[in-house]
Protein backbone atom coordinates (compact mmCIF):
# COMPACT_ATOMS: atom_id res chain seq x y z
CA UNK A 1 0.00 0.00 0.00
CA UNK A 2 2.91 2.33 0.62
CA UNK A 3 3.79 2.14 -3.07
CA UNK A 4 0.26 3.14 -4.03
CA UNK A 5 0.19 6.02 -1.54
CA UNK A 6 3.57 7.15 -2.92
CA UNK A 7 2.12 6.99 -6.41
CA UNK A 8 -0.90 8.99 -5.25
CA UNK A 9 1.42 11.70 -4.00
CA UNK A 10 3.17 11.65 -7.38
CA UNK A 11 -0.18 11.95 -9.19
CA UNK A 12 -1.22 14.76 -6.88
CA UNK A 13 2.04 16.63 -7.44
CA UNK A 14 1.63 16.22 -11.20
CA UNK A 15 -1.89 17.66 -11.10
CA UNK A 16 -1.12 20.42 -8.56
CA UNK A 17 0.38 22.88 -11.07
CA UNK A 18 -2.68 22.45 -13.26
CA UNK A 19 -4.99 23.00 -10.29
CA UNK A 20 -2.99 26.09 -9.27
CA UNK A 21 -3.27 27.56 -12.77
CA UNK A 22 -7.02 26.94 -12.80
CA UNK A 23 -7.32 28.56 -9.36
CA UNK A 24 -5.64 31.74 -10.58
CA UNK A 25 -7.52 32.07 -13.87
CA UNK A 26 -9.71 35.13 -14.23
CA UNK A 27 -12.79 33.45 -15.60
CA UNK A 28 -16.32 33.04 -14.33
CA UNK A 29 -16.95 30.92 -11.26
CA UNK A 30 -18.84 28.33 -13.28
CA UNK A 31 -16.04 27.93 -15.79
CA UNK A 32 -13.48 27.69 -13.01
CA UNK A 33 -15.57 25.05 -11.23
CA UNK A 34 -15.86 23.04 -14.45
CA UNK A 35 -12.09 23.15 -14.98
CA UNK A 36 -11.45 22.19 -11.36
CA UNK A 37 -13.83 19.27 -11.77
CA UNK A 38 -11.97 18.13 -14.89
CA UNK A 39 -8.64 18.28 -13.04
CA UNK A 40 -10.10 16.29 -10.14
CA UNK A 41 -11.57 13.72 -12.54
CA UNK A 42 -8.15 13.32 -14.18
CA UNK A 43 -6.55 12.85 -10.79
CA UNK A 44 -9.19 10.27 -9.78
CA UNK A 45 -8.73 8.41 -13.05
CA UNK A 46 -4.96 8.26 -12.61
CA UNK A 47 -5.33 7.07 -9.00
CA UNK A 48 -7.89 4.46 -10.04
CA UNK A 49 -5.56 3.14 -12.73
CA UNK A 50 -2.74 2.95 -10.18
CA UNK A 51 -4.94 0.98 -7.81
CA UNK A 52 -6.01 -1.36 -10.63
CA UNK A 53 -2.39 -1.88 -11.63
CA UNK A 54 -1.37 -2.66 -8.05
CA UNK A 55 -4.27 -5.10 -7.75
CA UNK A 56 -3.19 -6.85 -10.97
CA UNK A 57 0.36 -7.14 -9.64
CA UNK A 58 -0.88 -8.66 -6.40
CA UNK A 59 -3.12 -11.09 -8.27
CA UNK A 60 -0.21 -12.16 -10.50
CA UNK A 61 2.01 -12.76 -7.47
CA UNK A 62 -0.77 -14.73 -5.82
CA UNK A 63 -1.17 -16.93 -8.88
CA UNK A 64 2.54 -17.74 -8.90
CA UNK A 65 2.55 -18.69 -5.23
CA UNK A 66 -0.66 -20.72 -5.58
CA UNK A 67 0.77 -22.56 -8.59
CA UNK A 68 3.87 -23.41 -6.57
CA UNK A 69 1.82 -24.46 -3.55
CA UNK A 70 -0.34 -26.75 -5.69
CA UNK A 71 2.60 -28.10 -7.70
CA UNK A 72 3.30 -31.77 -8.17
CA UNK A 73 6.63 -32.09 -6.40
CA UNK A 74 7.39 -31.66 -2.73
CA UNK A 75 10.25 -29.27 -3.48
CA UNK A 76 8.09 -27.06 -5.70
CA UNK A 77 5.51 -26.71 -2.92
CA UNK A 78 8.00 -26.07 -0.14
CA UNK A 79 11.00 -24.16 -1.46
CA UNK A 80 9.73 -20.77 -0.24
CA UNK A 81 9.01 -21.91 3.34
CA UNK A 82 12.36 -23.73 3.46
CA UNK A 83 14.16 -20.62 2.22
CA UNK A 84 12.43 -18.39 4.74
CA UNK A 85 13.16 -20.83 7.60
CA UNK A 86 16.81 -20.89 6.54
CA UNK A 87 16.92 -17.10 6.65
CA UNK A 88 15.18 -17.12 10.02
CA UNK A 89 17.83 -19.46 11.43
CA UNK A 90 20.59 -17.26 10.01
CA UNK A 91 19.04 -14.11 11.49
CA UNK A 92 18.63 -15.69 14.92
CA UNK A 93 22.19 -17.03 14.86
CA UNK A 94 23.49 -13.65 13.67
CA UNK A 95 21.54 -11.82 16.40
CA UNK A 96 23.08 -13.98 19.12
CA UNK A 97 26.57 -13.86 17.60
CA UNK A 98 26.59 -17.59 16.86
CA UNK A 99 27.92 -17.21 13.33
CA UNK A 100 31.61 -17.06 12.51
CA UNK A 101 30.79 -14.00 10.39
CA UNK A 102 28.21 -11.22 10.44
CA UNK A 103 25.47 -11.20 7.84
CA UNK A 104 26.09 -8.62 5.15
CA UNK A 105 23.64 -5.80 4.53
CA UNK A 106 22.70 -7.51 1.27
CA UNK A 107 21.57 -10.58 3.22
CA UNK A 108 19.25 -8.42 5.30
CA UNK A 109 17.91 -6.78 2.14
CA UNK A 110 17.32 -10.19 0.60
CA UNK A 111 15.50 -11.28 3.74
CA UNK A 112 13.26 -8.20 3.64
CA UNK A 113 12.44 -8.75 -0.02
CA UNK A 114 11.85 -12.47 0.43
CA UNK A 115 9.71 -12.09 3.51
CA UNK A 116 7.80 -9.19 1.99
CA UNK A 117 7.13 -11.09 -1.23
CA UNK A 118 6.13 -14.22 0.65
CA UNK A 119 3.77 -12.46 3.03
CA UNK A 120 2.33 -10.14 0.38
CA UNK A 121 1.79 -12.96 -2.06
CA UNK A 122 0.02 -15.08 0.53
CA UNK A 123 -2.35 -12.32 1.61
CA UNK A 124 -2.85 -10.43 -1.66
CA UNK A 125 -6.40 -11.58 -2.27
CA UNK A 126 -7.52 -10.40 1.17
CA UNK A 127 -5.81 -7.03 0.84
CA UNK A 128 -6.44 -6.01 -2.78
CA UNK A 129 -10.06 -4.86 -2.50
CA UNK A 130 -9.73 -2.90 0.79
CA UNK A 131 -6.52 -1.34 -0.53
CA UNK A 132 -8.23 -0.15 -3.70
CA UNK A 133 -11.07 1.29 -1.63
CA UNK A 134 -8.61 3.06 0.67
CA UNK A 135 -6.77 4.55 -2.30
CA UNK A 136 -9.97 5.90 -3.81
CA UNK A 137 -11.05 7.30 -0.43
CA UNK A 138 -7.63 8.94 -0.01
CA UNK A 139 -7.94 10.62 -3.41
CA UNK A 140 -11.51 11.76 -2.75
CA UNK A 141 -10.49 13.41 0.54
CA UNK A 142 -7.87 15.54 -1.19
Amino acid sequence: MAAVVGFLELVESAFKPIADVVEHLTISGDQKAQLQQLVLQGQLTAANQAANYEQQLLEARTKVILAEAQGGSWLQRNWRPITMMTFLVLVVCDSFGLLAFRLAAEAWSLLKIGLGGYVIGRSAEKVAVPMAQAVLEHVRRR
